[in-house]
C-alpha cells in the first residue's frame, strides 16, 4: 500500500550487472527505497518488513557488510562483545552488546558469532550475511547507485555509510600511502621508520599492528589525541590501540605532534627518504633545484622535531560521506566545522534540504557526533528505529507505540526503564522515555526512546497528545566531566548521597518534568550542553557504581518524592485500613485507594498483615476503643479479631462516602 502521504517523490539511477537503467519505470517502483545493506540499511529493512511495507534495499557488492569486509584493515572490531553480565534480562544485556541489530530471532545475537570482546570484523560479515538471509530481507546486490534525483521514490533512506577516505592535498602528498592500501604485514616495515597523518583509531590501530618492529613512529595531527575515557565519547581513541600513548610517554622513541597537515610538505631524497618540510620553504624555490637546494626546518633549527628521514608515510585521516551520487536539486549538503564530513539533517534524521529523504546509520551521526553513539551500531540500531516509527506515523497513520498505566506505577515505569533500557542507555543525551500525563493524572502513557531533538514536535510526530504536561526521562553524564583535557579518575570523582544526586559525573538518569510540551522557540533557546530546554522541574537520581538504580533510598524513594511533589499527589500504596482512615481525615484519597480500596479492589488484610505492617512501621497500631468501658480486655481482643477475620467494614457504604466527601 502506498503511503497516506507521498511527500517528494526521489528517483534513482541504478548500475546492475554492467546495465545502467533509471528506476522512474512502475516495476521499479517502491514505497520505500534503502541504500545500502550495511548494519543500518539491515535494520530498516527489517522493521519495514516487520511492518509489512512495500520496501527494496539497492547494495552495490555481492553481499551486505562490504564496508566490514575491508575495514578495519587489521580486522579487529573496537565494539566490545560482552559475553557473560550477571543478568538474563535481554534488554539489559544490550547495553554491552554493540554489534547485535535487534530483531526477535533470537539466534541472531553477536555472541554466537564470536566468544572474543573485541571481535573480528570477519565475524561481522558472517553475521550480517545471516541476518539478511535467515531474515528473508529483501535486498538486491551488484546494484551500485550511480545518481539520485528527484522522480518517483516515495521515501529514500540512506544508509550508505563514510566510505570514501578523507585526503589531505599539500606538496608531496603522492608519496603518502592510504590506510586503504597500506601493507597489513609488520615484516614489510621491519627496521623502517614511520610518520602516521591522523590521530584516531585508524591511525593507532595502523601503528599498534608495527609498534614492535619499526625503529620508531611519529604520529602528527591537527589536534590532540582525545581518549575515549575521559571524551565519554566511543569513537575518540580506545584503550585497546593506545599502545603508543605508552611508548611515547615512556621515551621509547615513538612521539606524538601537533601541526596542520596542510602546512607540511613531502621531499624525496635520491636515496628513496621523506624529509618532512613546511610548505612556505618550496613557495618561492626555483622550480628545477634539486633536493640539496631546499630549504629544510633543521638548516633554521637544529633541533626541528621531525628532522630524521622517513622511510614511509601513511595516511589515516578517517573516512566521509559520498556527496558524488545526489543530484544538486535534492541539496544534500555537507555539515559545518566538524561536522563537514556528514550530511546536514535534521534532528529526525530527514535531510534539511529534502523531504522524504533520511539518513540513517554513521552518517546520520552529525545529530550526535562526539556527544553519543549515533555512529556506531550500539547506538543507530535504536535511531534507525525511531525514524521507522516516524514514517510509521507520518505514511501510514499508526501513532508511536505507547502504553496506558495508572499514575501508581509511575515510579515503577521509570525505574524499570532506567535500569533495562538499552537505547536510553548507548543514546544518551539524544533518545528519552516520554512519559504523557492523562486529565488530572490518575494515568500516563508511557512512550519510548523518542527523539529528544524534536520534542516540540510530539504532537505531530507521534500522533499522540499532551494535554496535562510531560515527563522527559534521558541518560547523562555530569556537566563538566567529559572532555579531551578532563581528569576523570581524580580523587571523590562520584556522588553517593541522594542529596548531591545533581553534581553526579558518570552517566545516570535524569527526570525533565514540563506542565505543558515545550514550543520551538523554547527549543532554540536551551542552555548550551543541556539536551533540553529548562523545565518546570528537574530531578537526578543519583550516579550508581552498579549502574543499579534501585536502591530504596538512595534512589526510588527521592524519585516518588520528586513526582509527588510535580504532580500534587501521594503516589504511595497504602493497606485497606489506611485508606479507610484517609476517607475521613482528607479530601482527596490518594490514587492507590481510589483505584483499588475504593472499587473493591485490592489485598484484604488479616490479623498477620496487619502485625506485620505494625512491626515494620508501615501502619500505626491503632486499637479499638471500647466505649462501653466494662468489656474485658480478652473479650476486646476477640472482637477485634473477629472484626478483621469477617471483614465488617463494608466498601460500598465508604464509596458513598468518599464521593459525599468530594463534592463538599
Amino acid at each position: 500500500m502506498a503511503p497516506a502521504v507521498c511527500g517528494t517523490l526521489l528517483g534513482l539511477a541504478l548500475c546492475a550487472s554492467s546495465l545502467c537503467v533509471a528506476s522512474g519505470t512502475a516495476s521499479l517502483y517502491h514505497d520505500y527505497c534503502v541504500i545500502g545493506a550495511g548494519p543500518a540499511g539491515l535494520q530498516a529493512a527489517y522493521f519495514l518488513q516487520e511492518a509489512g511495507r512495500d520496501y527494496i534495499v539497492f547494495e552495490r557488492s555481492h553481499a551486505p557488510g562490504s564496508f566490514f569486509a575491508l575495514y578495519p584493515r587489521h580486522r579487529k572490531l573496537i565494539s566490545i562483545n560482552k559475553w557473560h553480565t550477571g543478568k538474563s534480562n535481554s534488554e539489559f544485556n544490550l547495553r554491552h552488546d554493540w554489534n547485535s541489530l535487534l530483531s526477535q530471532d533470537r539466534r541472531l545475537l553477536f555472541r554466537r558469532y564470536s566468544r572474543d570482546f573485541f571481535p573480528d570484523a570477519d565475524a561481522m560479515v558472517r553475521y550480517l550475511e545471516d541476518f539478511a538471509s535467515l531474515l528473508k530481507l529483501r535486498v538486491q546486490y551488484n546494484t551500485a547507485i550511480v545518481h539520485c534525483y528527484p522522480c518517483l521514490c516515495s521515501s529514500l533512506l540512506v544508509a550508505t555509510g563514510t566510505w570514501v577516505p578523507n585526503v589531505v592535498n599539500f606538496p608531496g602528498s603522492e608519496y603518502v600511502e592510504g590506510y586503504e592500501t597500506v601493507s597489513t604485514n609488520p615484516e614489510d616495515f621491519a627496521g623502517q621508520t614511520v610518520l602516521i597523518l591522523g590521530r584516531g583509531n585508524s591511525a593507532f590501530e595502523t601503528a599498534e599492528n608495527i609498534l614492535g618492529v619499526t625503529n620508531f613512529i611519529h604520529m602528527v595531527s591537527r589536534s590532540r589525541v582525545r581518549l575515549s575515557w575521559a571524551t565519554h565519547y566511543v569513537g575518540d581513541l580506545r584503550a585497546v590501540n593506545n599502545g603508543l600513548l605508552d611508548t611515547y610517554q615512556l621515551k621509547s622513541l615513538d612521539g606524538l605532534l601537533e601541526g596542520d597537515l596542510e602546512d607540511l610538505a613531502i621531499v624525496k631524497d635520491k636515496k628513496g627518504k621523506l624529509h618532512i618540510t613546511l610548505r612556505f620553504y618550496l613557495e618561492n624555490r626555483n622550480a628545477s633545484a634539486g633536493i640539496d637546494s631546499i630549504t629544510l626546518p633543521q638548516d633554521e633549527l637544529d633541533n626541528f622535531a621531525t628532522r630524521a628521514p622517513y622511510d614511509r608515510v601513511i595516511r589515516c585521516l578517517g573516512w566521509k560521506f559520498d556527496f558524488t551520487i545526489y543530484n544538486r536539486s535534492l541539496r544534500m549538503m555537507p555539515g559545518k566545522g566538524n561536522k563537514i564530513k556528514y550530511p546536514q539533517i535534521k534532528p529526525n534524521y530527514e535531510s534539511r534540504g529534502t523531504r522524504g529523504l533520511f539518513v540513517l546509520g554513521t552518517a546520520s551521526h552529525s545529530v550526535d557526533f562526539r556527544k553519543s553513539a549515533g555512529g556506531f551500531i550500539h547506538g543507530f540500531r535504536y535511531t534507525t528505529r525511531a525514524v521507522h516509527r516516524l514514517l510509521e506515523n507520518r505514511h501510514h497513520g499508526v501513532p508511536w507505540p505507547s502504553t496506558v498505566y495508572p499514575i501508581t506505577q509511575l515510579t515503577n515505569s521509570i525505574i524499570k526503564r532506567v535500569n533495562e533500557a538499552s537505547g536510553l542507555y548507548q543514546m544518551f543525551s539524544v533518545l528519552a522515555d516520554i512519559i504523557l500525563l492523562r486529565e488530572n493524572a490518575t494515568a500516563f502513557e508511557y512512550l519510548e526512546e523518542y527523539p529528544v531533538g524534536i520534542l516540540a514536535e510530539l504532537e505531530m510526530q507521534t500522533g499522540r497528545k499532551a494535554p496535562s504536561g510531560l515527563f522527559v526521562i534521558v541518560m547523562e553524564y555530569g556537566r563538566n566531566f567529559s572532555g579531551a583535557d578532563k581528569d576523570v579518575f581524580y580523587y571523590n570523582r562520584a556522588v553517593g548521597e541522594a542529596q548531591h544526586a545533581w553534581q553526579s559525573n558518570f552517566l545516570h538518569p535524569v527526570i525533565y518534568y514540563y506542565k505543558q510540551l515545550p514550543t520551538e522557540h523554547e527549543m532554540r533557546l536551551q542552555p548550551p550542553d543541556w539536551p533540553l530546554p529548562r523545565p518546570d522541574a528537574i530531578h537526578h537520581i543519583v550516579e550508581d557504581f552498579l549502574t543499579d538504580w534501585t536502591a530504596p533510598n538512595a534512589h526510588i524513594l527521592p524519585l516518588r518524592r520528586f513526582l509527588e511533589n510535580c504532580l500534587s499527589t501521594d503516589l504511595r500504596n497504602f493497606f485497606a485500613e489506611s485508606c479507610f482512615l484517609f476517607a475521613f481525615t482528607r479530601q482527596k484519597l490518594p490514587p492507590s485507594c481510589q483505584q483499588g480500596y475504593a472499587r473493591m479492589q485490592g489485598l484484604l488484610g488479616g490479623e498477620r498483615l496487619r502485625r506485620h505492617a505494625v512491626e515494620a512501621g508501615l501502619l500505626k497500631d491503632y486499637t479499638l476503643t471500647d466505649f462501653s468501658g466494662d468489656r474485658p480486655s480478652d473479650s476486646h481482643k476477640g472482637s477485634q479479631d473477629q472484626l478483621l477475620r469477617d471483614h465488617v467494614i463494608l466498601v460500598r457504604p465508604l464509596q458513598h462516602l468518599v464521593h459525599a466527601k468530594d463534592e463538599l
